[in-house]
């Protein structure tokens, strides 16, 4: 397989390591040449591209053999608002399928925030799906690009790993906050969380990539998420008493957050039907059991002398 890797940063890197290792050909598209350098001497071939330049990926397109396969996983950027949701992922995936018309498999790596449901339901692909943010609506946008080009595509959880755990970070700091609606539909306990381990979620991309047939890759949509959606007061109280940490204070619930203020639980059954499995079924189990995780966060958060 001639694996394209269109950002190749936190999931990418992970996607581009267990694709070589499996014997995929990969090649990972970065935005600098910072980031370019720094895969190629880590031993992944890749180079510099504009998603949102047609020209730049058709010059990419013409150096590699028809058939490959791609993969859209770059994100907007840090604060990136509504022109970067636009450019990275709308106009990034039709230059994408326009660059690689002839593409075995096209693959757009969205997120559940385009889920707006606040009832604390479990929701599935076939539940509504209709942000009420644009940069939500541009999500949507960049899916049905995917699709109409018989692609798929795969909806995120929060992502989690070594050196990225928003959850346990604010936790640690004091930061964290339990949150709290009064009106209908109340949330007492605070908001449901939804997440899903880096390596497991590159594990899902792998999988549809090379595992999943034909007819159920072509026009589908898949949740990635773990078996275990936490509501926040329970966890932060398990949280409290790993640590021996306040539980969180109660706030109203903030809806400026990058992914939206949303109440729900993600339902990955028909990722799990096709023979995914998540290794941590629970972010708890990633705390036990991933060597990294927690001293990775630690470190983070330690001021440098």
């Amino acid at each position: 397989m001639h694996l394209v890797i269109a950002g190749c940063g936190y999931l990418g890197r992970a996607l581009a390591r267990l694709s070589l290792s499996c014997g995929a050909q990969v090649l990972g598209l970065c935005h600098s040449q910072r980031s370019a350098e720094e895969l190629n001497a880590a031993g992944i071939p890749a180079r510099t591209a504009d998603l949102g330049s047609a020209d730049s990926l058709a010059e990419i397109a013409r150096d590699l053999p028809t058939g490959v396969c791609v993969v859209h996983s770059a994100a907007s950027g840090r604060g990136g608002g509504v022109d970067a949701y636009r450019k990275v992922y709308l106009e990034g995936m039709k230059n994408l399928t326009q660059a690689f018309p002839g593409a075995n498999r096209m693959l757009f790596t969205s997120s559940t925030s385009v889920y707006p449901q606040i009832d604390g339901g479990w929701v599935t692909e076939a539940s509504p799906a209709r942000p009420d943010r644009e940069t939500g609506r541009l999500l949507r946008a960049a899916e049905d690009v995917s699709l109409a080009a018989g692609g798929a595509v795969v909806r995120l959880a929060g992502i989690y790993g070594p050196e990225r755990s928003v959850l346990l970070r604010n936790f640690l700091t004091g930061e964290s906050a339990i949150d709290v609606r009064t009106e209908p539909p109340a949330t007492p306990d605070g908001r449901w969380v939804n997440q899903i381990h880096r390596e497991d979620a590159a594990a899902a991309l792998w999988h549809l990539l090379s595992v999943v047939p034909d007819d159920a890759f072509r026009g589908s949509i898949y949740n990635v998420a773990d078996s275990t959606p936490l509501l926040q007061r329970p966890l932060y109280e398990e949280l409290s008493r790993r640590f021996q940490l306040p539980v969180p204070p109660e706030a109203a619930p903030d809806n400026t957050r990058k992914r939206g203020w949303t109440h729900k639980r993600v339902d990955a059954a028909h990722l799990r039907a096709t023979g995914w499995q998540p290794r941590f079924a629970s972010w708890f189990d990633a705390l036990d059991y991933d060597p990294e995780l927690v001293n990775s966060i630690k470190n983070s958060i330690i001021p440098a002398k």
